[in-house]
């Protein structure tokens, strides 16, 4: 977080992905399996990235933490909830949880390898970067505009740079968590669509559950998050990672529809309208 805070991390991520998505494919499919516009979806992609820059000029502009602040603070000031993870603290746990993160984002790139994939790669992309940029900027925002204290503010014995650490009112909610559940889920739900008769599909299902998991227990045992904090920001990421998708499938197409019909009774050809329902 030193280098460079979450959200513009976010944004990177989505100039990347936004130029792969905007590259012409080599391949078209006759039968599309996601419906995006440019135009639609641009847009929506674009006020995933305004509310990621808003939310880090709210967080770069936060009131840092003074040693005075810490002498007023108490455990018994966080919910019940959450009180016993106050203090807690660990390096270790903050470094591995960054690997995952990181590590990540190349996950819809397994795609590039599968040749069902590729008449869609362009969709698939455009989607991709959208998610992240809602996810990013849900984040950045909602963390702008609160000040909860991350548990190792709490924790007497981390070193006095990291409780008051600038970031150190950035617990609500999750970001590492969001994102990587954004991802992994997207990832999931896309490899569901390309293959519906797959046997893997519980196997990666499971995968995409675990890894947000595992970063957040990682971001609970650093110090950095609550357990209500990680909560949140794994049920937005994942809602993200598999709402985004699912709205564009080109098959979602329900309701009632008039439809022109023929057919043969009696020795006569009739001729009119039928009134139809899609499932």
């Amino acid at each position: 977080m030193n280098r460079l805070t979450s959200p513009f991390r976010y944004i990177l991520v989505f100039l990347a992905l936004c130029q792969f998505a905007l590259t012409p494919a080599r391949a078209q499919s006759p039968e599309r399996l996601y419906q995006t516009d440019l135009l639609r979806d641009g847009l929506i992609t674009a006020g995933g990235v305004t509310m990621a820059v808003t939310g880090s000029l709210l967080l770069t502009n936060k009131t840092q933490l003074t040693e005075a602040d810490l002498m007023s603070i108490d455990k018994s000031q966080v919910n019940k909830f959450d009180r016993w993870a106050a203090g807690n603290y660990s390096k270790k746990a903050k470094d591995a949880s960054d690997v995952f993160f990181y590590s990540s984002y190349a996950l819809p790139l397994l795609f590039l390898a599968d040749k069902t994939a590729t008449p869609h790669a362009k969709d698939i992309y455009f989607l991709y970067a959208e998610t992240v940029s809602l996810a990013g900027g849900l984040y950045a925002l909602t963390a702008g505009l609160t000040h909860r204290k991350r548990p190792n503010v709490y924790a007497t014995d981390a070193p006095l740079e990291e409780r008051l650490h600038k970031y150190a009112e950035n617990s609500f909610f999750a970001g590492h968590t969001a994102a990587t559940a954004s991802v992994a889920f997207f990832t999931a739900k896309v490899f569901h669509d390309l293959h519906p008769d797959s046997p893997w599909r519980p196997v990666v299902w499971g995968a995409a559950a675990a890894v947000p998991a595992t970063v957040g227990y990682l971001r609970l045992k650093a110090g950095k998050h609550f357990l209500s904090d990680n909560i949140v920001g794994y049920t937005v990421g994942a809602a993200i990672g598999i709402l985004v998708p699912e709205l564009h499938k080109k098959n979602r197409e329900l309701g009632w529809r008039i439809t022109p019909s023929a057919e043969q009774a009696q020795g006569e050809f009739l001729q009119g309208v039928a009134l139809t329902r899609r499932f």
